[in-house]
């Protein structure tokens, strides 16, 4: 090994992968899971990082079965433990074409504010399209609107 050569760090400590029926039984069981996912990995329940994630990922998961639902067609949900103690969650759904932006929000408005949720819990979120192929949550064109939250020790 010659001298210069810098060790290789694992970037992922931890992951949680499921996948869930696009229907709102699947949303709510997504926060469940991701809820009971990070008291096991030592971040309980009433903590801020577990109240935090479980929020960004209930919306990400509403949003996935309210405007990424292909009817037949599962969503999926993935956690991320980093080493530098940030949890990532990306939400996986079948509407490819269906990319989600930050609405301008009308304070009598019945919708629109979870992705400002997001973004103000989030250090950092985004979309990546993709396949929804071996990686993703089925077949066909897919997204994958992710988060990173700062969690602290664990």
């Amino acid at each position: 090994m010659p001298t210069n050569a810098t060790p290789q760090v694992p970037v992922t400590v931890r992951m949680f992968t499921q996948r869930l029926s696009s229907t709102p039984r699947g949303a709510r069981l997504a926060r469940h899971l991701v809820a009971h996912r990070l008291d096991a990995w030592g971040y309980p329940y009433a903590s801020e990082a577990n109240e935090t994630v479980t929020l960004i990922a209930a919306e990400l998961a509403a949003n996935a079965v309210r405007h990424g639902r292909v009817p037949g067609r599962d969503f999926r949900i993935r956690l991320f433990e980093a080493g530098d103690r940030t949890v990532r969650v990306e939400v996986t759904d079948q509407r490819g074409e269906r990319l989600p932006v930050v609405a301008d929000v009308t304070a009598d408005g019945e919708g629109g504010r979870g992705l400002l949720l997001v973004a103000a819990l989030a250090e950092r979120w985004g979309v990546e399209r993709g396949s929804g192929g071996s990686g993703g949550a089925g077949r066909g064109p897919a997204k994958t609107v992710w988060a990173e939250v700062a969690v602290g020790s664990g």
